[in-house]
């Protein structure tokens, strides 16, 4: 198993220093003048080039790619002070460090999002398993048409259909907003459960009815089927035998599906105006402010492979035949 991490966390790196290589070429080397966005409209042609050498756009393009990779490692000098590593740039538009500006709203982006991945997990596996379990019964068909149903929803339309029915109208809520967790546990979930069960709507009916699938298919295996002639019961045979293969390809569709899951946090955070990473990429892109763009677009790539790497290995402990291979 160690083997295997180190082999996955090597190739996470080299996929990661070339995400950073494509991003820093898409940007700082497009025809698109760099220096001009930093100094604004009334910009002067000395406080231009001051800022094109405070940048190092004077240099040859392959050291500003050295200092651009370097600086996320050692960190990188600016006029305006140091910017300790990670260093991704500084803001055009905030004024500071790209690596501060997004740590601050990065708390709330992972709330929302390990949040929704527990939930439509927790509920989605449960509801179908379930359905497997007491197939052709009211339950299995009632846990696959609310499957069907919620599949059919979308964030930009539940969201606004949840504030109006639970904060609009009948004021049982307040608005979503952001607390630590590390202040108040209870704060935190009462300010981020809407939006969490909301960005978790989407997936629990695809993770209800692929549960259902996978299990109903681990119950015709031949080892399954063997354990039941041996008199075992029903119960004891689905949990012991039957459920841990089921787990495969619902961990393999999950890996497919953590970008779609970081794409919905920022439709999530736009819908119940919340400051995270998502509304950041756009501010980002509205100011065309291209270092904060490029540092949100590394930090997502990091997170993806990050949480690639885990379900590898939750994949390898499932099926041992993932390590050897």
């Amino acid at each position: 198993m160690l083997q295997f991490i180190i082999r996955r966390s090597v190739g996470a790196v080299v996929t990661l220093f070339l995400i950073g290589a494509a991003t820093f070429f898409l940007f700082v080397a497009a025809p698109s003048d760099y220096a001009s966005l930093a100094c604004g409209k009334d910009c002067s042609p000395a406080r231009l080039e001051d800022i094109r050498h405070a940048l190092g756009l004077d240099q040859p393009l392959a050291q500003q790619f050295f200092e651009f990779m370097s600086g996320i490692v050692a960190g990188r000098d600016f006029p305006e002070g140091n910017c300790p590593a990670p260093c991704l740039g500084r803001s055009f538009y905030y004024g500071d460090n790209v690596t501060s500006i997004i740590m601050d709203r990065f708390p709330l982006t992972i709330s929302l999002t390990v949040g929704a991945l527990v939930v439509f997990l927790v509920v989605g596996i449960g509801a179908g398993m379930l359905a497997a379990y007491r197939r052709g019964t009211m339950v299995d068909k009632a846990a696959t048409g609310a499957s069907m149903v919620l599949s059919s929803f979308q964030i930009y339309f539940l969201g606004p259909i949840v504030l109006l029915i639970f904060v609009y109208s009948t004021g049982w809520v307040e608005d979503p907003k952001y607390v630590p967790f590390t202040d108040s546990p209870t704060g935190w979930l009462a300010g981020l459960w809407i939006p969490m069960a909301v960005m978790a709507t989407i997936f629990t009916g695809q993770y209800t009815r692929m549960a259902r699938s996978s299990m109903i298919e681990q119950l015709q295996e031949e080892h399954v089927r063997t354990a039941r002639a041996k008199g075992m019961g029903k119960k004891y045979v689905f949990f012991r035998y039957a459920w841990r293969g089921s787990l495969i390809p619902i961990v393999t569709i999950l890996g497919i599906d953590l970008s779609s899951l970081l794409g919905g946090g920022v439709v999530t955070e736009l819908t119940f105006s919340l400051q995270g990473i998502g509304r950041l990429a756009v501010d980002g892109a509205v100011q065309k402010d291209l270092p904060l763009t490029m540092g949100v677009m590394l930090v997502g790539a990091f997170c993806i492979l990050l949480l690639n790497i885990l379900v590898d290995i939750a994949y390898a402990w499932i099926d041992p035949r993932v390590r050897l291979s």
